[in-house]
């Protein structure tokens, strides 16, 4: 089974009308979270897929199960043994932000901003624009043993990178008093400043990455007819 069909598999499972209610709050729950796109938005597409992959992968339904989980517990699902480890091993995902270190034919090297970890992409298709230094939100799959991009990404202008890492930089330092960084609270936050970048095309960018939390007047109003 390949990733494009489990993926598939797990979505029609979690969308079927059984489940609809867990649908819909986990719709509502993300785009409160990260943002709601409009169909005109350059990022629609990869804004809904992450959408579908954060309902799969972080959505608990039940407040103590991922929908994963959920959909492993179901003996309806007719899947063989190594089917379902295959699909097992996807709760093993990586989310986060990543420096792009390293591009060759058929593989991207990236870097985890917060961990500092390395980890190689395996990546058939010329990704147009990317380059080295590139920041990128993005979802690794393992999948016989090695990762794969999942369809959500979501690119930071090289004009604000500084200003980012210098923002990782500040949390890691912070959490060493006490905790972990809140590594989604600030990928929820980069998505809503990307947000207001493709929205607010007058508005200087540095304005808009600003992490004193002076730009929270811009939050981009809710799509038309949402939830």
């Amino acid at each position: 089974m390949t990733l494009q069909e489990m993926h598939e598999r797990l979505v029609a499972w979690a969308s079927g009308e059984a489940r609809k209610d867990w649908l819909l709050a986990a719709r509502q729950a993300y785009f409160e979270r990260f943002g709601e796109p409009h169909d005109e938005d350059k990022s629609f597409e990869s804004r809904m897929n992450g959408l579908l992959d954060w309902m799969l992968y972080d959505f608990r339904p039940n407040g103590a199960d991922t929908t994963l989980e959920l959909f492993l517990k179901d003996p309806s699902h007719g899947l063989t043994t190594d089917e379902l480890s295959a699909i097992r091993e996807l709760s093993r995902n990586l989310h986060g932000l990543f420096e792009v270190r390293r591009i060759r034919p058929g593989e991207i090297r990236l870097r985890d901003v917060f961990t500092g970890k390395d980890h190689d992409v395996t990546e058939r298709r010329t990704m147009a624009g990317l380059a080295k230094g590139d920041l990128l939100e993005a979802r690794l799959l393992p999948h016989e043993k090695g990762l794969y991009f999942s369809g959500a990404f979501l690119y930071h202008p090289q004009e604000v990178r500084k200003t980012i890492l210098a923002e990782v930089k500040r949390l890691r330092k912070q959490a060493k008093k006490g905790g972990a960084p809140d590594v989604n609270g600030f990928l929820a936050a980069l998505s809503r400043m990307a947000f207001k970048l493709e929205r607010y095309r007058n508005v200087k960018i540095e304005s808009i990455y600003d992490f004193s939390g002076a730009n929270a007047a811009l939050t981009p109003r809710p799509a038309r007819g949402g939830q």
